[in-house]
Formats: C-alpha cells, structure tokens, sequence
C-alpha cells in the first residue's frame, strides 16, 4: 500500500528524530479497528525495538479481538505538547506508525516482556525481574506491532527554528 505523503512536508521529522521519539517516550495510543467497523483508540506503555512497537495487554478484550479481525494497527506517540496562548497554538511534536500487529507466541513473549521491563525499570535486577514475569506470564499477552510506515511531524514554529 501506498501511504499518503505529509501535506506539510516542511515540518516532517526525519526518521531518525521520529525512532528517538519512540525510543524515549514510555506511552501512546494504539488505534483498530474495533467492533462494528467503529475506530478503537487505546492509551497504553510500549517499548521500541528492532523496527517494531511491543505492547502487553490481558489475554482476552476489545483490543485483542480488534486485532484478531484486522491486524492493520496506527500508534501514535505525543513527543511535545505546549500550548502558546499569545499565540494560539502549540509547539507540538509527535510521531504516528502504522503496521500490522501479530500476537506473539512461547520464547517470543518471555523476550518482549523481558524488554518491556527493562525499559520501565532498568535497575531491577535480572533475577528480580525474571521472578515477576515468571509470575505474571500465564495471564500475560505481548503484541508486536511491525512498522511499515512512519511520520513524524512538529509545529512549523519548532521546525523553523531547526530544532529537534
């Protein structure tokens, strides 16, 4: 598929800014295609890796059979959000990836949720934190969503500024 080219070309990010985003950030929304053919829009924490986006979730619920109907997911991640009031706007930046979401299965999941961890507690011992998964693995579900696209845009203020 062809993915439609920024309409604002002037304030894309490159994807090297857009991959920091993702590095650095610890939160964002994952939109399917929920029940119904209705959009289902979810805020959850995520760890970048290897070109792809790993989330966990319950084993059973509306994101899980979204995703068993149609693997085509978006994730969006808000970078930078400060309102201007003189001048009503904001200095924005975010970045938006799309990609198909797969459930992952045995060693797969132990390895996801071991990045995950390790991301949101990087002092936690190795034995502490195989302990915990160890625990929480037989109710735990990781999705690996594969980025085939990705854009990144900041507000034209930021972006005539050269900043990143």
């Amino acid at each position: 598929m062809e993915f439609r080219a920024m309409r604002r070309a002037g304030q894309q990010l490159p994807q090297a800014a857009c991959l920091a985003i993702l590095q650095k950030n610890t939160a964002g929304v994952l939109a399917v295609l929920g029940d119904g053919g209705w959009p289902y829009a979810v805020p959850l924490s995520y760890v970048y890796a290897d070109g792809c986006l790993y989330f966990h979730c319950a084993k059973t619920g509306h994101k899980l059979d979204a995703l068993r109907g149609c693997d085509k997911a978006s994730f969006c991640v808000i970078d930078r959000d400060e309102v201007v009031p003189e001048k009503y706007t904001t200095y924005f930046r975010s970045v938006i990836a799309f990609g198909r979401a797969e459930l992952l299965q045995g060693e797969a999941v132990r390895a996801a949720i071991e990045t995950l961890a390790v991301k949101y507690n990087p002092a936690d011992s190795a034995e502490n934190r195989a302990r915990l998964i160890e625990k929480e693995l037989p109710a735990l579900c990781m999705v690996r969503l594969r980025i085939e696209h990705m854009t990144g845009k900041q507000a034209r203020e930021l972006a005539e500024a050269g900043r990143f």
